[in-house]
């Protein structure tokens, strides 16, 4: 693990915020930096992608987990690691639940297309052009936002949308409602 071994939190990180600069070659130092996003998203169990700008890396580089997601019985893959991805093709927009590891705790529904083609680039330099479904399609949707400093609160219709998962005193999971924008910023 590196120094930049850590998810950014939006209170002052213009980073999360840029539009980020592609890879010019995938040498050491693109292999070393998909390196840290795998092991910072392997470190935060409950994250399913991560994008250079949340461990404070201005480059165009993702990390998706896919096959995973709500309602599904089945744990996401590996990362797989996305170099100068751009998307091509994107349609089927739909609202779905949506969430960061920029802004832990916080989840909201957002509309996103649950069809995207992607090309690109993968960990070894070769170019990709590949299809994502579903809520795989969101994440990497998701991810690539980064990418262009959008984050999901940009995408949520309402504030009615924003919520928090708590447990209940019968110990069932409910959600809470974000009453304002300074609830964004907290952490409970």
């Amino acid at each position: 693990m590196t120094k930049r071994d850590v998810v950014l939190y939006p209170e002052g990180r213009a980073i999360l915020r840029k539009h980020c600069a592609p890879v010019r070659r995938v040498d050491s130092r693109a292999k070393s930096l998909v390196q840290d996003l795998v092991d910072t998203l392997n470190a935060h169990g409950d994250g399913i992608g991560l994008a250079a700008p949340q461990i404070g890396a201005n480059h165009r580089i993702v990390v998706v987990c896919l096959g995973g997601g709500p309602g599904s019985h089945q744990d996401p893959g590996p990362p797989l690691p996305l170099i100068n991805p751009r998307i091509v093709e994107a349609s089927d927009e739909l609202p779905d639940f949506d969430g960061c590891l920029s802004f832990p705790g916080l989840y909201g529904v957002t509309t996103r297309p649950h069809h995207v083609r992607v090309v690109g680039l993968g960990p070894s330099g070769r170019a990709f052009d590949r299809v994502f479904e579903g809520f795989d399609a969101v994440v990497v949707h998701h991810e690539l936002d980064h990418l262009d400093g959008v984050l999901f609160i940009d995408r949520v219709a309402r504030l009615e949308d924003l919520y928090r998962v708590r447990q209940d005193e019968d110990g069932r999971m409910v959600r809470l409602p974000v009453s304002s924008l300074t609830d964004i910023g907290r952490n409970g």
